[in-house]
């Protein structure tokens, strides 16, 4: 049975109790881990300070396994450095990081790819794929030996999923990205890999049409359903846990076996012209 009795780590990407951040954290939690958690940074006029208050709701469950509850803009390297010395000064070294973070200007997410703006791109680009670079960069002298660094994925960054768009692009640099960290990590026994999930119903997957997407997978999938959030926060524990430590610039599909068709599958019988 994986353990994190005795592991600490951050968690990097927790918007509500939807997110699959949240389910991977609960799972470490729920087997012993200790996490630091970060949430993105409410605006100065929002008095309730949702942002936070989301987030605080899931961590309240595990009163004594979060070491801390704290803002982070992955915009701003100087923030996340100030971030991981402060974790550093709160947990010591630490085990495992996960990276859940991805965000896209609405209106480049729902235009066609070839119209997105030059701004749009940028940010999608800064925010989705090298905030990975800089955490894991700035977390170097905070991880133990055997520590794992976990990112999230989709099937849009290795093929073209309508509707995904921009997003789509931004995933497959993501996956370079692990493959890249992988190796420039690896001489300090620290992996790198990352989960593509199905389809599930986050902030996120929501603004990305996520409906349609589930019952497409449920048709097409070879276990004829779309996966959990349960399901995808116990394999992303997995590959933060030692459970996984020979493995590293990986990409695991968690998705009913949706990535290895070739073909519609067993929608093909459904639209099967009928015979005069």
């Amino acid at each position: 049975m994986v353990s994190f009795d005795g592991k600490r780590g951050l968690i990097l990407g927790i918007a509500n109790d939807r997110s699959i951040a949240w389910a991977i954290a609960r799972e470490i939690m729920e087997r012993g881990g200790v996490c630091g958690v970060s949430h993105l940074p409410d605006k100065p006029e929002d008095e309730k300070r949702k942002n936070r208050m989301r987030v605080s709701k899931c961590c309240d469950q595990f009163p004594d396994k979060v070491a801390f509850l704290e803002p982070l803009d992955v915009q701003d390297d100087a923030q996340v450095e100030a971030f991981m010395k402060m974790a550093e000064s709160k947990m010591g070294k630490i085990d495992f990081l996960l990276h859940s973070i991805a965000f896209a200007d609405r209106e480049d997410l729902s235009r066609p790819t070839v119209e997105t703006g030059r701004s749009g791109f940028k940010l999608a680009m800064d925010v989705s794929v090298y905030s990975l670079i800089s955490v894991t960069n700035f977390a170097r002298p905070m991880f133990n030996p055997g520590a794992s660094v976990l990112a999230m994925t989709y099937f849009g960054g290795e093929k073209c999923v309508p509707g995904y768009n921009v997003m789509g692009i931004c995933k497959a640099a993501l996956d370079a990205t692990v493959r890249y960290l992988a190796f420039d990590m690896g001489p300090t026994d620290v992996r790198v890999n990352a989960v593509s999930a199905g389809p599930l119903k986050t902030l996120a997957g929501v603004a990305a049409g996520v409906g349609e997407m589930q019952e497409f997978y449920g048709h097409v999938a070879p276990l004829g359903r779309c996966v959990t959030h349960d399901e995808v926060g116990r394999s992303g524990a997995y590959l933060l846990s030692d459970y996984s430590n020979g493995i590293t610039g990986e990409i695991l599909h968690v998705d009913a076996g949706y990535n290895i068709m070739g073909s519609p599958g067993r929608l093909l019988e459904q639209i099967k012209p009928t015979k005069s």
